[in-house]
């Protein structure tokens, strides 16, 4: 078999055209070769075409070549050639086989004889063979194409897809969650595929428990584990692309129970295209693993700061500000405009809106820091901007923690640079996203941030037209600083998975649900306002990394399964960090028009007593006294517990 194989191969690696070639010739002496059978079957003897006969059987593929290639018969790729496709040969076949008859009964006319020169006597008979071509030379001639030309595809299907495909790489043994219309298309798919092989549907539908589809049987989930043992199943794709959110949180929750590897179907919008592939498969997202069912968005509070409004977006190029800015165009804002620092970041964000900008909505790119005050004043002025969401921060706990001058510089002071600048220029709403590390703050990162949500508070109570509105979340899943996209690094390289603590638990939410609540909320804001989101219930950090691993098809390594593939190690608290989060102080939340976005009430500082400390906080950071801007940013912030590190700069 590996000599066959070798050759095969090389027959697969072929040009298209010569294998097109190769088809027709194939072709060409099959409709002959089936035409002499017809003839020497009907006399019921072996027969060589006399002169009469010679030009109607050798001919043949001037008549069948045309109407193969009119039905694109050789466009099609063999080893992948399916039901539709041979029904399309069988229509090609059966046109040929008719229009052969009708030319060689037509032949049989004296004057078509002188024309073929066959006799020069249009009125001689000569050549009782010739009269004898019959109705039943046709019709076997038919039957006898059909499955020579038919059962030569299926024959190369086999040969090249099992003898070649299936030796070239072990293929994984699969099974299909839904036995529904979904999972019997992905299973025709798979079929073709040379990396999958299903051998078995499951379904929560009972009637369906033990019986086949396409020859694959079908069980309900208990039979998983079995599944796995014997049939040494280490995929589950999921066929649900209809199920709810609940019902897919469900079933991925049984399946992390066991070590195999999850993924899913797209959309039944993009199955309805009728072009899935394998490669289609998505892998599932440890999203839904939250519980989260979102909340459907008010679609007036979502338009009522950024319809036909000039917005400019902080931080543009960073996980929030990225999905601001691919939120708002939605929206049809009547410019938008892009303020951020990093150049690269800038630019990848400009040409991704671009690419969805259908509504050809202004947009600028404009770099530039929210500490420098005149740059902020100079744009602000130039666009006329009327709502600025300002997500420019420094998000990294550690970070920030060794670099807590730059935290404070940034995180603080460019908050009351912005703010300020917005005042000046008059615009309209001023949107803070910040973070429920600012309450009861263990990190300077937290503590600049309150500070930031300080200082709005104070500036909301002067005299201008400024709204200034807090939105206060958690993490958020595949954000440049969560733990996930670590995870699957980690993963994807074998080991070890890193977790601080094995009692840490956050917060989690989707970036678009965020950035979606966070629109919403702003447009509820009347001024000095911190809002928080409903994050749900708290995920442990071990039991996320446990899920993502199985998830993944592998197991944990532990005293347990000491034969395991990924270990996970603890670090330990790093500087800042505590074990769990909060959203707000005490109980002093009150509800709003959105189930997902309650108010808080917090204590504020007054403008006259603030902004002394903030003048004092820019001159001690500038100058990176860091001892001293710790021992303020506790005087601003009392309840600033700080856990930090030896080093500071």
């Amino acid at each position: 078999m590996g000599i066959a194989s070798k050759y095969l191969s090389k027959i697969i690696n072929l040009n298209r055209l010569i294998k097109k070639l190769i088809m027709a010739l194939f072709d060409s002496i099959s409709v002959v070769t089936v035409l002499l059978i017809s003839f020497s079957l009907n006399l019921n003897n072996w027969q060589w075409p006399e002169e009469e006969l010679f030009l109607i059987i050798f001919g043949a593929p001037l008549i069948a070549l045309p109407i193969f290639f009119s039905f694109r018969m050789y466009q099609s790729v063999v080893r992948y050639i399916g039901f539709d496709a041979l029904f399309t040969i069988a229509q090609a076949v059966t046109l040929y086989a008719v229009v052969w008859g009708l030319v060689s009964l037509m032949s049989n006319h004296p004057y078509m004889m002188v024309i073929l020169g066959i006799d020069s006597d249009p009125f001689s008979f000569k050549g009782v063979y010739f009269e004898g071509v019959s109705r039943s030379v046709i019709f076997i001639n038919w039957m006898l194409s059909l499955i020579v030309i038919g059962g030569s595809r299926l024959l190369a299907r086999s040969l090249f897809k099992d003898n070649i495909l299936q030796n070239t790489r072990a293929k994984k043994n699969v099974v299909i969650y839904g036995a529904g219309s979904a999972g019997r298309q992905l299973s025709q798919v798979l079929k073709t595929s040379i990396e999958y092989n299903n051998v078995a549907y499951i379904d929560d539908n009972l009637a369906k428990d033990r019986a086949y589809i396409n020859n694959i049987p079908v069980f309900s989930f208990e039979a998983i584990e079995m599944l796995i043992n014997k049939k040494r199943v280490t995929e589950v794709l999921l066929a649900l692309p209809s199920a709810s959110i609940k019902e897919r949180n469900v079933i991925i929750e049984k399946l992390s129970l066991y070590s195999v590897h999850v993924r899913s179907l797209p959309s039944v919008a993009k199955l309805a295209e009728g072009k899935l592939k394998v490669d289609d498969l998505l892998e599932i997202d440890i999203g839904d693993l939250l519980h989260r069912i979102p909340v459907e968005p008010n679609d007036i509070l979502l338009k009522t700061k950024v319809i036909n409004k000039v917005v400019l977006v902080t931080g543009s190029g960073g996980s929030i500000g990225s999905e601001l800015c691919r939120q708002i165009i939605s929206l049809e804002p009547k410019r938008l405009i892009l303020y951020e620092i990093s150049e690269s970041s800038l630019y990848q964000i400009e040409q991704e809106l671009i690419g969805i900008n259908i509504s050809n909505i202004e947009i600028y790119p404009v770099l530039g820091s929210v500490t420098d005050s005149k740059r902020m004043n100079k744009i602000l002025s130039h666009y006329n901007v009327q709502t600025v969401y300002h997500a420019a921060a420094y998000k990294h706990v550690p970070l920030v923690e060794f670099n807590q001058t730059q935290g404070v510089i940034n995180n603080s002071l460019g908050t009351l640079s912005a703010a300020k600048a917005s005042i000046s220029q008059k615009v309209e709403t001023f949107v803070l996203i910040s973070t429920d590390k600012a309450v009861r703050p263990t990190s300077t990162m937290g503590a600049t941030k309150r500070v930031a949500e300080l200082v709005l508070q104070a500036l909301s109570k002067q005299n201008h037209k400024t709204c200034f509105t807090m939105v206060r979340f958690g993490n958020v899943l595949d954000s440049s600083g969560s733990v996930i996209p670590l995870f699957k690094k980690q993963i994807k390289a074998g080991g070890p998975v890193t977790v601080t603590d094995i009692n840490m638990v956050r917060y989690f939410m989707t970036i678009p649900e965020a950035v979606q609540l966070v629109i919403q909320a702003g447009a509820m804001g009347k001024g000095g306002d911190v809002f928080v989101l409903d994050m749900g219930k708290p995920v442990k950090i071990y039991d996320l990394a446990v899920k993502m691993i199985q998830l993944s098809g592998l197991q944990v390594i532990d005293k347990d399964n000491p034969d395991g593939d990924i270990e996970i190690s603890y670090t330990g608290l790093r500087p800042g960090e505590k074990l769990y989060e909060e959203l707000y102080e005490g109980n002093q939340v009150t509800k709003t028009d959105n189930k997902m976005i309650m108010r808080a009430t917090e204590e504020m500082i007054d403008w006259d007593s603030l902004k002394p400390m903030l003048n004092d906080l820019e001159e001690l950071s500038v100058g990176s006294e860091h001892h001293k801007v710790q021992k303020l940013l506790e005087k601003i912030v009392p309840l600033f517990q700080s856990k930090k590190g030896n080093d500071q700069i």
